[in-house]
């Protein structure tokens, strides 16, 4: 009994049975439909799976997807910051119902987001601005459903910073801009680029929000999430599945990268402490 007990005080309190219930649910929902996917886009073969990935249509979607995806995380990292700030710093009046609007993408389905954004851009445009089927929709569109990720992770860490050390450096003599970018923004980095992965994991494998202003013209404006759904209408299931791996291969290594500078940072941390 006591080293049953023991055994609990280390590995927490669910127990064997606990433990069964979450690896047996994770098997389901994430490792068996992974398995399932790797099986698929090996069926023709390693040299298939690589031709398939490398055919000039699908590096050309793949191309577009991370190149968009990128420029998508770095506006993002850039006007998610200045959102973060004037929500925690400042105060006016309708401030709680824009900080509610930012989870708004989180639970707008994608492809309102996509009649929205074609409506207001798209070739009837009431604003005169045409920009359906080009680059610049995409990105607005990314833009669109991955702002949450920058603006809720750099908040709780602009929430908790310690303004007394602000206030000492605007005392010496610090401008603003020196003060931010010297005191505030090292502080702010590991949140920033936790954020701008997650946005750029999310763009890559967007489908809805671009679906009808991305126009999907291959080689310009198809991602990739739209060239897989071609692969599977004409009936070329392979195709598809090894470009999903490739997407799949994309994603993991950007939540790799961000494990590791999380922890890198956090080790960082107890070590100044």
């Amino acid at each position: 009994m006591a080293r049953r007990k023991n055994w609990l005080a280390v590995t927490g309190t669910v127990g064997p049975l606990g433990i069964g219930v979450a690896s047996l649910w994770l098997s389901v929902i994430v490792l068996l439909p992974l398995a399932a996917l790797t099986v698929a886009s090996l069926e023709d073969g390693i040299g298939g799976f690589w031709e398939a990935i490398t055919a000039p249509s699908a590096l050309a979607a793949l191309q577009v997807t991370v190149a968009v995806s990128a420029i998508v995380a770095l506006i993002n990292v850039v006007m998610g910051t200045m959102i973060a700030w004037v929500l925690v710093r400042d105060e006016f009046p309708g401030k709680r119902i824009i900080n509610a609007l930012i989870d708004l993408p989180f639970a707008l389905p994608t492809i309102v987001a996509s009649i929205v954004l074609l409506s207001l851009y798209g070739p009837e445009s009431p604003i005169g601005v045409h920009l359906s089927a080009t680059r610049p929709a995409l990105i607005i569109a990314l833009a669109f459903v991955t702002l949450p990720f920058v603006v809720r992770s750099v908040q709780p860490v602009l929430i908790e910073a310690d303004r007394e050390v602000e206030e000492a450096a605007a005392s010496l003599g610090a401008s603003n801009w020196t003060i931010f970018r010297r005191v505030v923004l090292p502080t702010l980095t590991p949140a920033i680029i936790s954020g701008a992965g997650l946005a750029f994991a999310r763009a890559i494998g967007e489908y809805g929000s671009v679906v009808l202003i991305g126009g999907n013209i291959p080689r310009e404006t198809q991602v990739a999430s739209q060239y897989i759904q071609q692969q599977i209408e004409i009936d070329r299931p392979v195709s598809a599945a090894a470009v999903s791996m490739a997407l799949l291969a994309i994603a993991f290594a950007t939540l790799f990268v961000l494990r590791v500078f999380a922890a890198r940072n956090q080790r960082r941390e107890e070590h100044a402490q």
